[in-house]
């Protein structure tokens, strides 16, 4: 009877418990999600061991440990106007603000995302969710397997920033710099903001959480294809299409498809050009000639005008020397001025060929760059392509009638034009220069340079002396316009004629004596003497006796001592006469006549 009984008790706890392990075992979800955490934990419903094992069991290998730091999927269930519901399989659902999807505009409920719980559980209970640091971890994630295995990756360029780019890749605001978005310079920057571009991961500082990314490492493999390709095919004399990537002041720079070519500025036009932006433009497609290039062919020189006839090819046969031509100035020396007078074909016009003056200036005293000026060809070689050029052939040359004009004996007005040791040019007019030299310019002053007379740009009145129309040359005298002063001064300043005057220096061997603004006279050491036996000083006045004067040299030399000791003969000379007559009238002897004469010549000699 009693095992009876417990046969019962074993059947009926069988059929109590069996359903139970049933429907936990068949629908583990459900059962967990309709389990009652709250009247569990408040002890309101009591669980068996047994099952409370088992549930815990389920638990374990259903739900999300909400302690671990994982990223985890999780399903959008609901969503508000401020928040979405994330179910993670938890023990309860998650919430995460729709700010964090403003990428995805277009989130709706059953969308799966990758969350990072932030918070286990907020004053609420709530379970906080993270769908931006999720993103974060995973995008790190990402971004150091695409920099290890050098896969590309897609980004988009968020703003610009200084020295390039911000690219949002998987999430990270990545810095993309200037240099590293195409191959060639980059001018506009906005030009990729708003656009979504593949990039490769160059470097990552995971101190400073900073991620290089570059578009240009992903065209550089590309063309270096095309550039050993290219430089495999490259020879002299071969033309090529290229685009203008860089305009320097010296030459182009060509982009070959991978291969850099310069043209240098002279090899740009026929032309003189100042830059080689009057020829080309940036982007601007052109077919090129290769010139040169150096071994390895890293170096490539390139023609653009090489495509072209040279234009003295084109200059027509019926050009020929003495012909006027017009043309532009493009280069200005101090020799001469190069003039363009077709295309490509330029000729000099020396200084010497601007005017029929013989005395030379700079050729920018006569023409400035772009000035259109008449010429006339003097020589023309094809061969060598030169060709000289001449202004002053356009006009008459002044010499032609140089007779009539400029006789000699006429007096004229010039301008000075110059200075040398020996003289000074005189312009007449244009073309027509005459000299003057320093013993020409003054009657009276004792010229040592031209400067202490006249001054270059004055005007000055001139007489020509002499003239060689063969020689094209003309001596001319500014003095000769002027009466000599010397005619008149020969008389006033005679021999023997006594001025009266200051001594102005003493000299080594006398002193200097200024009797007017053109005669300084000269008075030797020994004529220096007075009367009482001294000797003048400056300063002092006195009389002087002109005892030489030479016109032709200007020298007048004057005497203080000639003048008492002329007193004194003169004094003498007449105590003879009167003797001479007191004796005769005495009728005195021989002897005394003797006696009176050789006294009296005694004292003439000792006045002497």
């Amino acid at each position: 009877m009693a095992e009876k009984k417990q046969t019962e008790e074993v059947q009926e706890t069988a059929t109590v418990e069996a359903p139970v392990v049933s429907e936990a075992q068949q629908n583990p979800e459900q059962f967990l999600k309709e389990f009652n955490w709250e009247k569990y934990e408040e002890g309101i419903e009591q669980v068996e061991d047994k099952k409370l094992q088992e549930f815990e069991k389920l638990v374990a290998e259903n739900f999300v440990d909400t302690a671990d730091e994982e990223v985890v999927d999780g399903t959008v269930v609901h969503m508000t106007d401020r928040e979405a519901i994330i179910d993670i399989n938890a023990k309860s659902e998650g919430v995460i603000s729709l700010n964090e999807f403003r990428y995805n505009p277009d989130l709706k409920v059953g969308d799966k995302v990758e969350v990072l719980i932030d918070v286990r559980e907020d004053k609420t209970g709530q379970l906080v969710l993270s769908h931006r640091k999720a993103r974060t971890i995973k995008a790190w994630d990402r971004v150091n397997a695409a920099h290890d295995t050098g896969e590309i990756v897609n980004g988009f360029v968020k703003c610009r920033t200084k020295g390039g780019m911000i690219v949002d890749v998987f999430g990270i605001e990545a810095f993309l710099p200037g240099s590293q978005i195409d191959v060639k310079p980059i001018r506009d920057y906005d030009q990729y903001v708003n656009k979504t571009m593949e990039f490769k991961v160059v470097k990552i500082n995971h101190e400073f959480k900073n991620v290089v990314v570059s578009h240009k490492a992903l065209i550089e493999a590309d063309i270096e294809e095309q550039k050993k390709e290219i430089i495999g095919q490259l020879e002299k004399g071969q033309v090529l299409e290229g685009t203008v990537k860089n305009i320097t002041s010296y030459g182009v720079f060509i982009d070959l498809g991978g291969v850099d070519g310069l043209i240098h500025i002279t090899d740009l036009s026929w032309s003189r050009i100042n830059h080689p932006n009057e020829i080309v433009e940036l982007d601007q497609k052109l077919n090129v000639v290769i010139l040169d290039f150096d071994d390895n062919k890293s170096r490539i020189q390139l023609g653009l005008k090489q495509l072209q006839a040279h234009p003295w090819e084109a200059l027509g046969e019926e050009v020929k020397v003495g012909d006027k031509v017009k043309g532009k100035v493009v280069v200005i020396a101090d020799y001469g001025a190069f003039i363009e007078v077709a295309e490509g074909v330029e000729g000099l016009i020396h200084v010497s060929e601007m005017s029929w003056s013989t005395h030379l200036r700079s050729a920018q005293d006569f023409v400035k760059i772009g000035d259109e000026v008449d010429a006339q060809i003097l020589t023309l070689d094809r061969e060598e392509r030169k060709m000289s050029l001449g202004i002053k052939q356009l006009t008459p040359d002044p010499w032609t009638d140089i007779t009539s004009k400029y006789p000699v004996g006429s007096k004229h007005s010039g301008i000075v034009r110059n200075f040398t040791n020996f003289g000074v040019f005189v312009e007449l007019e244009e073309g027509i220069d005459g000299l003057i030299y320093i013993s020409d310019l003054s009657w009276t002053k004792k010229v040592k340079h031209p400067s202490e007379v006249v001054a270059v740009g004055d005007k000055l009145d001139v007489l020509v002396l002499e003239l060689d129309v063969e020689g094209r040359k003309l001596s001319l005298g500014h003095k000769q316009t002027k009466e000599n002063p010397w005619d008149k001064y020969e008389t006033e300043f005679a021999l023997e004629s006594i001025h009266k005057a200051a001594i102005e220096e003493i000299v080594d061997k006398g002193a200097t004596v200024k009797f007017n603004e053109d005669i300084t006279a000269f008075v030797p050491q020994r004529h220096l003497e007075k009367e009482d036996g001294g000797k003048l000083k400056a300063g002092e006045e006195a009389e002087f006796k002109i005892i030489e004067f030479n016109k032709e040299f200007k020298r007048v030399v004057a005497s203080h001592t000639a003048v008492f000791k002329a007193e004194e003969a003169k004094i003498v000379k007449q105590a003879v006469k009167r003797q001479a007559q007191q004796a005769a009238e005495a009728k005195p002897t021989l002897g005394d006549a003797n006696e009176t004469l050789a006294a009296l010549k005694k004292k003439m000699e000792g006045g002497e």
